[in-house]
Parts: C-alpha cells; sequence; structure tokens
C-alpha cells in the first residue's frame, strides 16, 4: 500500500514541506524513507509533520491558503485515501462531482446547463471558508460511520489536528477545518458535505435536483417560492453543521431565455469558472432566440489575462513562431479544452482576439518592419495563420469549438 501510495505522489508531482525535502530528495534513498514509514505506520508511531501555510491570490484579490504537506505526510495520506475511497464512492451521491474519480467540473457544468433548459429558477449556494472551518468532530462522526479500521482514524484525527507553520517559522494549533492542499482533504470534505447537505437534500427535498462541486453547489426550483424556502433551509441547515453560506455569492436567480418572461433583477451566476445567463443564439432554421447557457465567467478571463501578461511574450523576440508556440501551446490547449466544451461563445472568442493580440504585439517587437504600423502587424498574424493553421492552439480548435457550439445550440432546439 505504501508503495502505491509512493508511486502516485510521485505521478503528481509537488513542492516540499517545512521539512525542505522534495520529491527528487525523497526518490534517492526511496527504499529506506518507504520502510521507515510503513515501519511507523504500522506501528502506529506515525506522527504528521506541520503543515507548511503558503497563500495564493484569488480572482477578487483576496487570498486563499493553501497546506502543504511534507513528502512523506502527503504518502501516508495516500495509503489512507486508497483505504477509503472505495468505500465512500458507494455511499456518494451522484450528482456530486468534486475530486471524485470518473468525475469532472465539465460534467457538473454540463448537468447543470441540462437543468437549467429544465427548471426556471436556481439556488446558487457557496460556503464561506469551508475548508477552514470543517467541525472535527462531526467529520470523524461520519467517518466513523463507513470505516472499521482503528489505524485509520487515528491517523485522520491527527492530520485533522496537525499545527501549522507560516513563513515566518511561527506554528499554529487547529481545532478546526482541513488544510487545502492536502491529500486527504478532499475526501474527507466530501464525506462532510454528503451528510451535511446531500443526504439531508435527499431526505428533506427529494425532488429538487442539484450539482455540487466540492463546496459550490447548484439547485434547481420549480417556482421562486420553492428557491426561496430551499434558500433559508440551506442556511439554516450550514449553521448546523457549523458552516456559514457566502452573503455575496448565495443567491436565488432567474433562468431566463426566449420562453421565460419577467423582470427579475439576477438573471446570471457563476459556477466552475463558467457564467450562466441568457445568451443570443441562432438555431437551424436561422431563427434568432435567446438560450440560457455557460460560457468562460469574467474572472476566469481576468485570470487568464493576468497570466499571459507574467510570461511577458513581447520580450520573447529571440524566438521563431514554432519556437512561441511551443512554449505556448500546452498551457493555452488546456484553457480551451476546459472553457471549449460549450463552443465558440463569448468567453473562447475574447481569449483568441488576446491571444491574437499578443501575438501581434511580439511580431512587432520581433520585426523592425512592424514597428509603426498595427494594420501590416496584423496582415502578418493573418498571413502566418493562413500559412500554418495548426501551429498556435487557438488557431488549429477553432473549427473544433465552432462545429461544438453549433452542437450545443442544436441539441437547445431539439429539446
Amino acid at each position: 500500500m505504501v508503495w502505491e501510495a509512493w508511486k502516485r505522489i510521485k505521478t503528481n508531482g509537488g513542492c516540499a514541506g517545512i521539512d525542505g525535502v522534495s520529491i527528487e530528495q525523497f526518490e534517492a534513498d526511496v527504499g529506506n524513507n518507504l520502510y521507515k514509514l510503513w515501519n511507523r505506520l504500522s506501528s502506529g508511531s506515525y506522527f504528521p509533520a506541520a503543515v507548511k501555510r503558503v497563500e495564493i491570490p484569488k480572482a477578487d484579490g483576496s487570498l486563499r491558503p493553501l497546506g502543504i504537506p511534507t513528502v512523506e505526510d502527503r504518502i501516508a495520506q495516500m495509503v489512507v485515501k486508497q483505504e477509503l475511497e472505495p468505500e465512500l464512492e458507494r455511499v456518494f451521491h451522484p450528482d456530486s462531482y468534486g475530486y471524485r474519480p470518473g468525475k469532472s467540473a465539465i460534467d457538473a457544468v454540463r448537468q447543470a446547463q441540462q437543468r437549467c433548459w429544465w427548471v426556471d429558477w436556481v439556488v446558487d449556494v457557496d460556503i464561506r471558508g469551508f475548508f477552514d472551518n470543517i467541525d472535527h468532530a462531526l467529520l470523524l462522526k461520519a467517518l466513523d460511520k463507513h470505516n472499521s479500521h482503528p489505524w485509520v482514524r487515528l491517523y485522520v484525527e491527527r492530520w485533522l489536528t496537525a499545527p501549522v507553520e507560516y513563513a515566518d517559522g511561527r506554528q499554529a494549533s487547529r481545532h478546526r477545518g482541513t488544510p487545502q492542499g492536502g491529500v486527504i482533504s478532499p475526501l474527507l470534505a466530501n464525506l462532510f458535505l454528503h451528510y451535511a447537505l446531500d443526504a439531508w437534500m435527499v431526505r428533506e427535498y427529494p425532488k429538487i435536483p442539484f450539482e455540487r462541486y466540492a463546496d459550490d453547489v447548484v439547485y434547481h426550483c420549480r417556482t421562486p417560492w420553492e428557491a426561496d424556502r430551499l434558500l433559508s433551509a440551506i442556511k439554516e441547515r450550514l449553521m448546523v453543521c457549523g458552516l456559514e453560506a457566502h452573503p455575496d455569492k448565495t443567491r436565488k436567480v432567474y433562468c431566463k431565455d426566449s420562453n421565460r418572461r419577467g423582470p427579475f433583477a439576477v438573471i446570471t451566476f457563476d459556477f466552475l469558472g463558467y457564467t450562466f445567463r441568457p445568451r443570443s443564439a441562432r438555431n437551424r432554421k436561422g431563427q434568432n432566440y435567446t438560450n440560457f447557457s455557460p460560457s468562460m465567467s469574467a474572472k476566469a478571463f481576468k485570470r487568464i489575462k493576468e497570466r499571459v501578461r507574467q510570461w511577458d511574450v513581447i520580450n520573447w523576440s529571440g524566438r521563431t513562431p514554432v519556437e512561441l508556440a511551443a512554449k505556448l501551446n500546452p498551457v493555452v490547449t488546456g484553457w480551451l479544452n476546459y472553457y471549449g466544451h460549450f463552443g465558440l461563445a463569448d468567453g473562447v472568442y475574447r481569449l483568441r482576439k488576446y491571444l491574437d493580440q499578443t501575438l501581434m504585439r511580439w511580431a512587432r517587437k520581433k520585426y523592425k518592419r512592424l514597428r509603426r504600423s498595427c494594420r501590416k502587424s496584423w496582415t502578418f498574424i493573418d498571413k502566418l495563420r493562413t500559412q500554418s493553421r495548426y501551429l498556435f492552439a487557438h488557431w488549429k480548435m477553432s473549427n473544433v469549438l465552432n462545429t461544438k457550439s453549433r452542437m450545443s445550440r442544436e441539441a437547445h432546439v431539439r429539446f
């Protein structure tokens, strides 16, 4: 079990914890390191090190705290995860999508899109500081329902209470929460929310469908009154479980389209990097209509623009177009694969246009003859696109995304 866990941790990669030992350094003496860990796990003498605290910026300007365990602790957590996950997967709700094998964020977005076509109202729920506020007693109580191994409970409890070490060396104890960044944390978070929300919904509101990805949840209601009742009930339920619905991100939304009229104030919501809102579309007969559908959110586009700016492509003038494409394409392909699932909507179109603008600025810096003319620069990029239509990822995927967009519109028309 320890050896299999090590292989998965090595594949996943990641940085060093507070001990400064990287995966490469751990691997240099992997036999002895894994034997020592196995010995401690088997005897009950394993105690985790403090969790390294790092903070990464969020789209709204705030900071997201992450906890980075040591490589040894990540392996130990993977051992427990491999033991627990098969049992818990048989229990989890089918509409829970976060951090589960065989499920993805795109599956959740696609299901939300289809249900927004069927049902008029959405309750969009976001839990404030979820990972930092999980009640340990409630989580261990849920774990005891599905775990018969004392060593699993022992080590989960030790991970939950392991101290956090900040950048200045200061350590703080923890009595609530599980750090984002830990291998076991997503599984424990899903277990907690299964009983806090999913199983509770099945028991109290069995006719209301939903999609949950970690602490982001979308509920589909038939009437505004049903949505109001559910919203109040969810807030009370979260309070009972020691959690709080985010006041700015939790709300009732009307899924407005051509067949739904009314002057409702909120007709848009964000879910997993997508914005759902009314959009103009055209059916197979060429008729215009309004479709309630997802596209890349403004926050996601802002994050991508910031990432491209950090690359400082304009100063890569020493590279050829082929070398530039080799550098950009792996990351850009990932963006397009995620945000292009629902066709060439406005968000993906803006991304393609911004990438072409970046290439244009690069060309003006690289070639002297283009520096004084934007028109000539755009002509150069258009000619390069014509000659090498598969050179850059956002050029290569244009036809694919247009096909997906047409298929998505036709699916809505058939519905």
